[in-house]
């Protein structure tokens, strides 16, 4: 049998989605506590950041698995220094903002990273082989 659609990285966009809004709550409650609400909306902030970033390399890896390995590889590393240069030039444009902390922001930028790269781990542990990808052209000459 042959799947032609399998894109793990929509799977996983998916089964992260639901722990955003209680993430950002959380990053909101942390920082208003330990600094004020302007911390606060730094911080949810930075959780925002990383969620869309998660978000915008699944859905872009996906989409480039299913053209070419070639475009995968270069989406895939590409596209990380595109994502890390736009979080540093929205840190930079934030920090024009008189309530906006970058101490907050950064704060907690590098947890949720961690936790959503920790995450990820877990869910592709001992799944992630090179035939959950279905490459254009090989799905449809393996039908043959």
């Amino acid at each position: 049998m042959i799947v032609e659609r399998v894109e793990p990285e929509r799977e996983m966009v998916r089964r992260v989605v639901p722990y955003v809004a209680p993430a950002l709550a959380a990053a909101l409650g942390v920082g208003a506590a330990a600094g004020g609400w302007d911390a606060g909306w730094s911080a949810a902030l930075g959780v925002g950041v990383v969620a869309l970033n998660f978000v915008a390399n699944g859905l872009s890896v996906a989409w480039a698995a299913r053209i070419s390995p070639t475009l995968l590889f270069g989406v895939a590393m590409g596209g990380f220094v595109v994502r890390l240069g736009a979080i540093v030039i929205a840190m930079v444009l934030l920090d024009r903002l008189a309530w906006f902390s970058p101490l907050a922001f950064a704060a907690a930028v590098v947890p949720a990273t961690i936790l959503l790269l920790v995450y990820e781990a877990k869910l592709l542990s001992g799944r992630m082989q090179g035939d959950l990808w279905a490459f254009g052209s090989g799905a449809r000459e393996a039908r043959r």
